[in-house]
């Protein structure tokens, strides 16, 4: 049975990426559900296989896609050979394998011409030492948008099967965020959510929750302006063009009251606002999900875990949805534009 092809970066090889992709696919069924094809060296690999114990026949070191095998975990060899682990430690080094792995693996897809879209699962990187003058971003996100977004734009999710919170902005300072935000953005952040989740998650008519910004979400202008002038225009924008989304909403009261339960996505004004509520609830078992992009990329909720590197104590669960997460997205993604493709040919109808 052919299986669908996942390309994996992978991340920082002195963290933990390395390592728990390993431990995924030493469980053998994950290969009954897909085709992993990870690019890195025979001696990143190999290192890490003999510190977990992991068997030599797991792997398929392969120069050639042709060669890509099902039933293994294919390693793409692409990066140099002489490069030698140093688990837990940041280096100039070990982020240049990350930004090549990530830059082939973004070349591999590329390439690809399926009919379906192309799958992409990040391991994490160490923000700082993966920076260059090829790669001047914040994160993942923000590259790939470039690449792979329309209008260079992605949209940020941090998903569990009942919890998805999307990101108006990312990485950016706290400082700057207030001045960051307009009804504009906020209205096409809306709108990427909502095709998302009717997209790639099956949710036929959404309910989004929209979040203020400031504590109280103003206090009725008391406390800041931006619910008023910025964020209730952007709500009413959406309401008006048949989108369902309510708010703003003070951040506090709403995940206090659990009144999250009540939505299918949450719509944060900033990084932590989002990701301090989700890991809380969530931590270790979510999904960074990049809406809005060509392909479907996925990613564990975590970083390099440098304190765990080498270790054998990685936990692997994050990258195992991350995986589950990307397959079903793709399939949905495949059969809504399948249902919503047009069945007629437009034909020209006959002058009189």
């Amino acid at each position: 049975m052919s299986l669908k092809r996942i390309v994996i970066s992978l991340g920082d090889p002195n963290g933990i990426g390395p390592e728990i992709i390993i431990q995924v696919f030493s469980d053998r069924r994950m290969l009954e559900v897909a085709t992993p094809v990870v690019v890195g060296s025979k001696s990143i690999f190999q290192f890490y296989a003999k510190a977990l114990g992991a068997s030599e026949g797991l792997f398929n070191f392969v120069s050639d896609v042709r060669k890509i095998q099902s039933g293994k975990l294919n390693v793409f060899l692409k990066l140099d050979e002489g490069f030698t682990p140093e688990p837990g430690k940041a280096s100039a080094d070990a982020g240049k394998m990350a930004l090549k792995s990530l830059e082939e693996a973004r070349a591999l897809l590329a390439e690809q011409r399926d009919s379906e879209p192309g799958i992409l699962i990040t391991a994490p990187i160490d923000k700082s030492t993966i920076q260059s003058t090829d790669f001047s971003f914040p994160g993942h996100t923000e590259y790939l948008a470039k690449h792979f977004g329309e209008n260079g734009e992605s949209l940020m999710i941090l998903m569990t099967d009942n919890l998805k919170i999307a990101l108006v902005s990312g990485h950016i300072p706290v400082s700057q965020i207030a001045g960051y935000l307009s009804t504009e953005k906020i209205v096409r952040k809306i709108d990427q959510l909502n095709t998302s989740l009717q997209q790639d998650f099956r949710v036929r008519k959404p309910r989004i929750a929209v979040l203020g910004l400031n504590p109280h979400a103003g206090d009725q202008g008391l406390l800041g302006s931006e619910e008023k002038e910025i964020i209730s225009p952007a709500i009413e924008r959406a309401e008006n063009s048949g989108i369902l989304a309510y708010g703003p909403f003070a951040a506090d009261g709403f995940f206090g009251a659990q009144r999250y339960q009540s939505f299918d996505a949450i719509l944060a004004m900033y990084h932590d606002q989002g990701l301090a509520p989700f890991k809380a609830l969530s931590f270790g078992n979510g999904v960074n999900y990049s809406a809005g992009l060509s392909i479907i990329r996925t990613s564990p909720d975590h970083g390099t875990a440098y304190d765990l590197a080498g270790t054998g104590n990685a936990h692997a669960d994050s990258f195992r949805n991350a995986l589950y997460v990307a397959l079903d997205c793709a399939k949905n993604r495949l059969e809504y534009k399948q249902i919503n493709a047009d069945p007629l040919k437009r034909q020209k109808l006959p002058r009189k």
